[in-house]
């Protein structure tokens, strides 16, 4: 299994790659809005919350140079909060995030009939095709593990941190199972990620636990061949991010 395999995005000439990183960040800072409005919903305006998000989403969206580039912003972003709620959902045991639903109805509502059908065909391919976005796709998964460890981190007690570990592991091992070819990739960079936010919490007990519980149960699951390709990718980057933090400090 090679690391230097060509990767082939067809949704790059229309959503380039530094473009859907920056929709991957966009995706979270509007779902850490929708799921704080949705945890203190009596405190805040759902209307004038809804218009907000849109409006940022929409500055973003027309940053996009056609309608098909336009739609494919707008069909990643639809996919990247999807699945931002169903991670949350899964880890908090939450039946729905009714504003996150709400949300994601009115961006297709404004659609045209052709608009629609370039949206359809553009989620269809990140849904089916493992290389579209790819380079969006390993953001978002990196952002969404990432805040979940962090949950787990904090929490004070196995009993809450155990079903975020639980949900954690789910998800990296569907997104395994949904990618055969390069699934590995994303899971790599995520176990790199979460190592190295690791050292920066300076090894606190929690975070330790949960992680080592994590990994046990990837070793586990995944076929050995597998396992070792991710934990080996992993590694090479958990150097080399570690060799440019001491050369920072020296």
């Amino acid at each position: 299994m090679s690391t230097t395999q060509t990767i082939t995005d067809p949704l790059a000439s229309l959503v380039a790659a530094d473009v859907q990183r920056v929709g991957a960040a966009l995706a979270q800072d509007v779902f850490s809005q929708v799921f704080r409005h949705a945890v203190n919903a009596e405190d805040t305006d759902e209307l004038a919350a809804q218009a907000a998000w849109q409006q940022g989403i929409q500055r973003w969206l027309d940053e996009g140079d056609s309608q098909g580039a336009r739609t494919a912003r707008l069909a990643f972003l639809v996919y990247a909060l999807d699945a931002w709620g169903l991670a949350y959902t899964q880890a908090f045991r939450l039946q729905a995030i009714p504003p996150l639903t709400a949300l994601l109805g009115s961006l297709r509502t404004r659609l045209d009939p052709q608009a629609e059908a370039q949206f359809a065909q553009h989620f269809a391919a990140l849904s089916t095709q493992e290389t579209a976005a790819i380079d969006g796709k390993i953001a978002l998964r990196r952002s969404i593990h990432l805040a979940l460890w962090h949950a787990m981190a904090a929490c004070s007690a196995a009993e809450e941190s155990t079903p975020i570990v639980q949900a954690l592991g789910g998800l990296m091992l569907a997104l395994d199972a949904q990618m055969p070819e390069n699934g590995w990739r994303l899971l790599a960079d995520s176990m790199a990620t979460l190592q190295m936010a690791l050292l920066e919490q300076g090894n606190a007990a929690r975070a330790q636990e949960g992680t080592q519980q994590l990994f046990a149960a990837l070793q586990h699951a995944l076929p050995t061949e597998r396992y070792q390709a991710a934990l080996n990718l992993s590694s090479q980057a958990l150097m080399g991010w570690m060799q440019a933090r001491r050369a920072a400090t020296e």
